[in-house]
């Protein structure tokens, strides 16, 4: 490993939670990614205070995105729609008409699992983020 990058990885360890998550925020937004697409729970080790034992980020809240509508499964995946987000008809219909769309945001771990297997069920295409 180069000195360059062993300087690079020795500031990293130093850096607390709020820095690091600052950090990666502005790599996002400076190299215009999305750090979020990786799988799995993010671990961060060390602190600026040393002492601090591993901290796991687990995500709690997830977004539910509507893929694709098989044309003749779409009154079944209307009535999906309109049970989890509460819309008039008219509104689902048009959110399903205009697919990928997203569904509903923030839906807890159990739930938006409940719905992507209620969704494949009628022959949708969802994508949980």
């Amino acid at each position: 490993m180069s000195e360059k990058i062993e300087n690079i990885i020795t500031q990293l360890k130093e850096l607390s939670l709020l820095e690091a998550t600052e950090l990666v925020k502005t790599i996002e937004e400076v190299f215009e990614v999305d750090a979020s697409a990786a799988s799995g729970p993010v671990i961060m080790t060390g602190s600026a205070s040393g002492g601090e034992a591993e901290q796991t980020e687990e995500q709690t809240e997830f977004s539910l995105i509507l893929e694709d509508v098989p044309a003749d499964k779409k009154i079944a995946i209307l009535k999906i729609v309109r049970t989890m987000t509460g819309l008039g008809l008219k509104e689902a219909k048009d959110l399903v008409e205009s697919a990928p769309k997203l569904i509903k945001e923030g839906i807890g771990k159990d739930d938006v699992e409940t719905a992507k297997k209620d969704f494949e069920a009628v022959g949708a295409k969802v994508t949980i983020k």
